[in-house]
């Protein structure tokens, strides 16, 4: 994999930690993480910092069979999602692989205009995340944010007017950015996105199959 040169931020990697990012985002921070040595290690930085304000904690009280109900659960969830091997050749780490229950040649597309196509993954409500195949040199309709979108590539690359983002980059966007994306010539970018707000396109098409599309 490429040098990646665009991180989670400080922000991002705390409430994952914190177990406070709706799991539309929190995907999308696996997926990044298991991609990425840096945020790895600040993440685990910021899981050592949370362990020790655990320790300080005073005890809670919890019923005596509280110990063996959790083990129960545990086993259970282990016998319901057995561990995934990764091939060496995939494009999807394991954390995004669980949730599409195979590799690339198992996601079920969806058309949404311009040969873009997409994929909403399950999640809880909040948020939304979904992947998106943008052949490669097409340009997604120029559009702004109503609120968070957190978009990390997985294979090939894309541009906009600020910047270029290759595989395990992530665009941290809000309200104030406004761009066009562009998948770079030569390979079709696949993107993992999640959003907490419908994006904000200018164009009157876009504005039409936005309801149609969930985007």
């Amino acid at each position: 994999m490429s040098k990646i040169n665009h991180h989670l931020t400080d922000e991002m990697l705390l409430s994952y930690s914190a177990g406070s990012l709706a799991e539309a985002f929190s995907l999308v921070v696996a997926t990044h993480v298991s991609m990425c040595d840096e945020c790895r290690a600040r993440l685990d930085a910021f899981d050592a910092v949370g362990g020790s304000v655990l320790n300080d904690c005073g005890e809670a009280v919890v019923g005596a069979d509280s110990l063996d109900a959790t083990l129960a659960r545990i086993t259970a969830g282990e016998d319901r999602l057995p561990a995934r091997k990764t091939k060496a050749d995939a494009v999807f780490p394991a954390p995004l692989a669980e949730y599409v229950d195979g590799d690339l040649d198992a996601v079920k597309w969806t058309r949404v205009g311009g040969g873009v196509r997409q994929a909403i993954l399950p999640t809880s409500k909040g948020a939304t995340v979904r992947l998106l195949h943008i052949p490669a040199g097409t340009a997604v309709p120029d559009h702004g944010h109503n609120g968070a979108e957190m978009t990390l590539v997985l294979k090939g690359a894309f541009r906009d007017e600020f910047d270029r983002f290759g595989p395990g980059d992530v665009e941290v966007a809000n309200e104030d950015l406004h761009h066009t994306p562009v998948a770079e010539e030569g390979e079709d970018c696949i993107c993992l996105a999640a959003t907490d707000a419908p994006l904000r396109f200018n164009a009157i098409l876009p504005r039409i199959a936005q309801r149609f599309v969930r985007i």
